[in-house]
């Protein structure tokens, strides 16, 4: 079992990976409504890759004896002013959950609790790609900026991306 504290946050944490992939859903719609499939495709895969972290956390919960609690998800956006200002929401968002599974390292660090600590490397490294990509997102749409050409190439760079599920051992 792991502290009542540690606990919270894990389960906070799974409030927060759920709500991530409902963000992304809403970022999809935009971009689904601007007719910028490409990117529509790119958060609907985010937000497949979101559920998987949640899921993730909860079996983690799960299997250190705790009880997975699932909060209230609050109401998101599916309107943004612009491509880039809807990916720039992405970046934030993503440093956000950096932030957040920091906060939770360090009290397992400062509890000793190895067992979280060990489980939370995963999403340590995650993170860092999810906000390289996340940063690749907004330079790639700052540097074509009103351009259609550079929006059209950028849209279909961004279609080639495929889903590929966590393997169920790590989930």
């Amino acid at each position: 079992m792991v502290s009542e504290s540690i606990l919270n946050l894990l389960n906070e944490q799974i409030k927060k990976e759920f709500h991530s992939a409902y963000l992304y859903l809403g970022i999809e719609a935009y971009f689904e409504d601007q007719g910028l499939k490409g990117m529509a495709n790119w958060f609907r895969i985010q937000a497949q890759e979101e559920l998987d972290h949640a899921m993730k956390f909860f079996n983690y919960v799960n299997e250190v004896g705790g009880l997975a609690q699932l909060g209230t998800i609050e109401k998101v956006t599916s309107t943004y002013s612009s491509p880039i200002d809807a990916m720039k929401a992405s970046l934030n968002h993503e440093r956000y959950i950096t932030d957040s599974i920091y906060k939770i390292v360090d009290l397992a660090v400062e509890e000793r609790d190895h067992k979280t600590n060990s489980f939370l490397k995963w999403f340590v490294d995650e993170q860092v790609e999810e906000e390289a990509n996340a940063e690749e997102n907004v330079k790639n749409l700052e540097l074509v900026k009103d351009s259609p050409n550079g929006v059209f190439l950028v849209n279909k760079e961004m279609a080639a991306r495929t889903y590929v599920p966590i393997d169920p051992a790590e989930a």
